[in-house]
C-alpha cells in the first residue's frame, strides 16, 4: 500500500487583521452616521434627539480610528498616496481613497456643529453625512463583493450584511459609551435603542431567510460553497451553531423592559454581545473565508501573529478607541456642550 502526501504551500493572508479592524470601525462609523442624521431631525427633548450625544461620541471616535487601521492596512502608510497618484476609477479601493476622506471631513464637522448647538447646521451636514455614510457602505461592500473567485463574498448580501452588522455594532456601542455621558444611562433613550436594535436583529435573520430561500433556488451560489463547509468541516458548524445561539441570546436581551437594560449588567452584556458579534461577523468573512482553498480540499491553517500584525494591532486599536473615548467624554464633562440646548 502506497500513501501520497499533498503538500500545501503556505500562503500569507491577502486580508489581514487590520483589516477587520477597519470594516468594523468604518461600518460601524457609517451606520452610527445614519442614526445620528435621522436624530437630528427629532423634535428637542424627543427620544432621538437625545440619542445624539451618545451617536455623536461613537461617530467621532470610530471617523478617527479607522483609517488608522486601514493605513496600517496597507502595511507602508505612504501607498495611500498611490491611490490620488495613479487614476483608476475602475478600483473599488481607489473610490474609497476619495469617498473616505469626505465621510471623515462631514462626521467631524457634524460632531462641531453638534457641540456647539447650530442645530440648523446640524440638520444641514446631517443630509450631507447621511450620503456619505451610504457611499461608504456600497465601497466597503463593493470592494469584497467584487471578488468573483470567491462564492462566499461574491454576494449582493455581503454588502447588506455588513451594513445591518455594522448597525448592531453601532447601537451597541452607543449602549456602551452612553453610561459614561453625562447623565448617564438616565439620559439616554434605551427604549429607542431597544426597538432599534431589535430592529437590527429581525432584519439580519430576514436577510439570512432570503440569502437561503435564493440560494435553494439557485440564484445565489454563495450559499451552495456554505452548506458545503458546513458539511464537510466541523469548525464551519461551530460557528453556524454559535451565530444562531448569539442571534437568540441578543433576541432574549432584548425583550426585556427598557428599565431592566438600562442597568448596568444587561446593558453592558448587550452592547457587548452586539458589539462581539459584529466583529466576529467580520473575522469570518475575511480570515476564515480566506481559509478555503480556491481551488483543492481542505482548509489553509491560520495563525495569527503576536506581533503589530495580528494581536498587538487589535490591542492598539482597542486602546486608541478607549483613549478616543475617555477624551470626549472627559471633554463633555469639563466643557458642556451648547448643544443640550438646541431648539427645534
Amino acid at each position: 500500500m502506497q500513501i501520497s502526501e499533498l503538500l500545501t504551500p503556505v500562503y500569507d493572508a491577502a486580508w489581514l487583521p487590520w483589516a477587520v479592524q477597519y470594516f468594523f470601525l468604518i461600518g460601524i462609523s457609517a451606520t452610527t452616521a445614519l442614526t445620528a442624521a435621522c436624530a437630528a431631525f427629532g423634535a428637542a427633548e424627543s427620544p432621538a434627539r437625545r440619542l445624539l450625544p451618545a451617536a455623536a461620541t461613537v461617530l467621532l471616535v470610530t471617523a478617527i480610528a479607522a483609517p488608522v487601521s486601514l493605513l496600517a492596512d496597507l502595511h507602508q502608510p505612504g501607498r495611500f498616496w498611490h491611490f490620488y497618484a495613479h487614476f483608476t476609477p475602475w478600483s473599488w479601493m481607489w473610490l474609497g481613497a476619495l469617498l473616505l476622506p469626505v465621510f471623515v471631513g462631514l462626521a467631524v464637522l457634524f460632531c462641531a456643529a453638534w457641540w456647539w448647538g447650530r442645530i440648523a447646521w446640524v440638520r444641514v451636514l446631517g443630509v450631507a453625512l447621511a450620503l456619505s455614510a451610504m457611499s461608504i457602505l456600497v465601497y466597503t461592500g463593493a470592494e469584497v463583493m467584487v471578488l468573483r473567485s470567491r462564492p462566499l463574498w461574491h454576494t449582493v448580501f455581503l454588502p447588506v450584511n455588513f451594513a445591518l452588522t455594522a448597525w448592531m455594532g453601532a447601537l451597541g456601542a452607543m449602549f456602551l459609551v452612553g453610561r459614561w455621558l453625562p447623565g448617564g444611562m438616565k439620559a439616554l433613550p434605551v427604549e429607542l435603542l431597544r426597538q432599534l436594535s431589535l430592529a437590527a436583529v429581525v432584519l439580519m435573520a430576514l436577510g439570512a431567510g432570503a440569502w437561503a430561500v435564493l440560494g435553494t433556488l439557485g440564484v445565489d451560489p454563495s450559499f451552495d460553497a456554505a452548506l458545503r463547509l458546513f458539511a464537510d468541516f466541523p469548525i464551519w458548524r461551530i460557528s453556524l451553531a454559535g451565530a444562531v445561539i448569539t442571534a437568540f441570546c441578543m433576541i432574549a436581551l432584548l425583550q426585556r423592559p427598557a428599565a431592566a437594560l438600562a442597568a448596568p449588567l444587561p446593558s453592558a452584556t448587550l452592547a457587548l454581545t452586539l458589539l462581539g458579534a459584529a466583529w466576529i461577523f467580520r473575522w469570518v468573512v475575511f480570515m476564515s473565508v480566506q481559509g478555503v482553498p480556491k481551488y483543492g480540499a481542505g482548509l489553509y491553517l491560520y495563525d495569527m501573529p503576536w506581533g503589530s500584525d495580528g494581536l498587538l494591532g487589535m490591542v492598539g486599536v482597542l486602546g486608541l478607541c478607549v483613549a478616543l473615548v475617555t477624551m470626549v467624554t472627559w471633554a463633555l464633562e469639563w466643557f458642556p456642550a451648547r448643544a443640550r440646548g438646541m431648539a427645534a
